[in-house]
């Protein structure tokens, strides 16, 4: 563990923070021009694909042909973001859990708001399944927003009857619409890239007119009961840590199986700097742990 990589990174991340005040086109040009100079691998696999009707890309490390698969879900408070910019963070999952990554490329608010982004994974989760894809060789994952939209998924399959996949790995999960978690001024002055006025801001656009409330929206308010194996890590440098909190605790006292990793000076979904930071690395490595002793092993049926 390096602090001087951890305040490396704050201060790359402080330079070029987002303006999440911004309006939604140029905060989404600035986020793929920033994004498309994060390196691939020369073994990783990427192409464009749909599943269920979704957009998503598939990717697969060169030479592995895994079972398994982890469908992922894109972070950017459900309005920028996208499949392909989260290729680089797949591949590092798929190499160490070895899976194949299937990340989906939802619909964006506010040009599609709630709940768009929920029946888009629910439809590309069907999708894997009328491949043939078993539901326990099925990993659900996901960063800040797609952290939340993965525990929305798993309520809908939960509610509609539908077979739940082996579990879930959730990044800094942002799970809490109605932005009432105490860290979210309390760690204001520690987060270098999101502030509370940024998420304030964009709630809207995904919510658009709905109750935040709704466990659909911020599941962090919802029954977990039934539910899958939960991975939760976060950074305790993050305005939505009680975002991670709350949940893990709301799924413990619901009798759902959770792992909650609170690693401290470290920014939201700071797994994504596995390059450079010696604890994002060892993160992942446990994640892919997780994964790997979770994907195949038989899960109880839902609660009724």
């Amino acid at each position: 563990m390096s602090e001087q990589q951890r305040v490396q990174i704050d201060a790359i991340l402080r330079e070029g923070r987002l303006d999440l005040l911004a309006d939604v086109p140029t905060l989404r040009a600035a986020f793929e021009e920033t994004m498309k100079y994060v390196p691939i691998p020369d073994d990783v696999d990427h192409r464009s694909t749909t599943i269920g009707g979704v957009d998503a890309v598939e990717v697969t490390i060169r030479g592995a042909d895994p079972s398994n698969v982890v469908l992922y879900f894109h972070g950017g408070v459900y309005a920028i973001g996208s499949a392909a910019a989260s290729v680089p963070l797949v591949s590092e999952i798929a190499r160490r859990a070895d899976v194949r990554g299937i990340t989906v490329g939802y619909r964006l608010a506010p040009e599609y708001p709630f709940p768009t982004a929920v029946e888009d994974a629910r439809a590309a989760y069907e999708g894997l399944l009328d491949q043939g894809v078993q539901p326990r060789d099925v990993a659900l994952a996901g960063e800040s927003a797609g952290g939340g939209l993965a525990v929305v998924l798993l309520l809908a399959l939960r509610d509609g009857g539908l077979p739940l996949p082996s579990c879930a790995f959730l990044m800094s999960p942002y799970v809490d619409l109605t932005l009432s978690g105490e860290t979210l001024l309390s760690k204001e002055a520690d987060d270098p890239i999101l502030t509370p006025d940024g998420l304030r801001l964009r709630v809207p656009d995904y919510v658009n007119g709905a109750d935040a409330a709704d466990p659909l929206i911020s599941p962090v308010f919802a029954d977990l009961r039934g539910l899958p194996p939960l991975l939760i890590q976060a950074g305790s440098h993050e305005v939505p840590l009680s975002d991670a909190l709350r949940l893990a605790a709301r799924a413990a006292t619901a009798d759902v199986q959770v792992t909650l990793e609170v690693i401290p000076g470290v920014p939201h979904v700071f797994q994504g700097f596995a390059a450079a930071l010696d604890e994002a690395e060892a993160a992942l490595d446990r994640a892919a742990a997780f994964l790997k002793e979770q994907l195949g092993a038989t899960q109880p049926s839902p609660a009724a």
